[in-house]
């Protein structure tokens, strides 16, 4: 109890600080304007998606939008089967009458009374009338994706998770053994190999995407997870990163370790492994954004519904008849939490990990 409120004590004087001392300066708040644009342009995007992700279909399509999920009031009068919407309708008098409505044709609306429909129906004018409306949270919309899925919608996200987790993995093996060759070792051609791995990322993903689905149909892993994942196992970013960070290991840990009879594999393991941590968790969030958002390379090798993504689940939400915006908004929201939860387990390494990955 008494570290977190050092904590606090600590956390808001630093957010609070002033360049002036006590008193703000032009500076201060330019710079705090500054930072919350920044802070609302990369949030609001999610928050309404995710606050949409709670709309009934019928809060979706009204125009202008509402920011709060709300649906309109519903009443039942008797002589109708359904339902019927509660509209607050002005009258000539100034006062406001709460009216069911029957029907919308064009510009006008025929009405009914809910507490005394016999008098019968009255035509009123459109922009004389608002819905009643109540803070309501769909949560329907995500038990009927669980339901018209299928169950599809679990085998997607295993596919997805799978993807993921492996190439992740492989990915982080594959590169921090490149870095430690790259950053401990000195051979012939060592810097020819770092400026080749970095000259890679020059060539866009589109360009070889018909030669790596040829190798992939030559290897037999068309419809296959294994067929997505080991494409793209090794990349430059993760690479040039870890043997940035690896650099700034000491090589006398290296010679003091071949000293007392280490093996280059137990050194590896043991030694550069351990302390490469902030630096390998910056690249499993890059591989586990790039994997679990990828689209293309899924697109043309897995071509089975059993094998489908969540993100080529996603496009699936668009029919004939148009897009189910309801379902498409839960299903976004429930792809992106993977990454939001990955991003928070990790980010206490992200900032360490780049930073030092630049000092040599």
């Amino acid at each position: 109890m008494h570290a977190s409120s050092q904590n606090r004590r600590g956390i808001i004087p630093f957010l609070t600080r002033k360049q002036g001392g006590i008193k703000a300066t032009w500076g201060d708040y330019v710079t705090y304007g500054y930072l919350l644009l920044g802070v609302v342009v990369m949030l609001l995007p999610v928050l309404w998606v995710l606050i949409s992700s709670f709309k009934a279909p019928a809060n979706l399509s009204e125009y202008p939008p509402t920011l709060l999920p709300q649906t309109i009031q519903t009443t039942e009068v008797e002589g109708y089967e359904e339902p019927l919407p509660l509209f607050e309708v002005a009258q000539e008098d100034g006062s406001v009458r709460q009216m069911a409505q029957i029907r919308r044709l064009g510009i006008k609306a025929q009405m009914v009374d809910p507490e005394n429909p016999e008098a019968g129906r009255v035509t009123v004018d459109v922009n004389d009338a608002a819905p009643v409306r109540q803070f309501h949270l769909a949560f329907e919309n995500y038990r009927e994706l669980l339901e018209t899925s299928g169950g599809n919608i679990w085998l997607n996200i295993y596919n997805s998770a799978f993807i993921t987790v492996v190439a992740t993995i492989i990915t982080l093996v594959m590169n921090s053994m490149a870095a430690f060759a790259l950053s401990k070792y000195k051979f012939t051609g060592s810097t020819v190999a770092l400026v080749a791995i970095i000259a890679t990322l020059m060539v866009p993903p589109t360009v070889i995407l018909v030669p790596t689905y040829l190798i992939v149909s030559e290897l037999g892993l068309v419809n296959n997870l294994w067929g997505v994942i080991l494409p793209t196992v090794a990349t430059p970013t993760g690479v040039f990163l870890l043997r940035q960070y690896m650099l700034t290991i000491p090589d006398e840990l290296l010679e003091a370790a071949r000293m007392d009879h280490a093996s280059e594999w137990q050194i590896y393991w043991r030694i550069v492994l351990p302390l490469s941590t902030p630096a390998l968790a910056v690249v499993a969030v890059f591989s586990v954004m790039s994997r679990w958002n990828d689209f293309l390379l899924p697109l043309i090798v897995l071509n089975r519904p059993e094998v489908h993504t969540l993100q080529l689940a996603l496009a699936g939400f668009q029919t004939e008849n148009g897009i189910v915006w309801h379902l498409l908004l839960a299903m976004t929201t429930l792809t992106a939490l993977p990454l939001a939860c990955a991003f928070l387990f990790l980010q206490r390494y992200i900032t360490a990990g780049i930073a030092s990955s630049g000092v040599k």
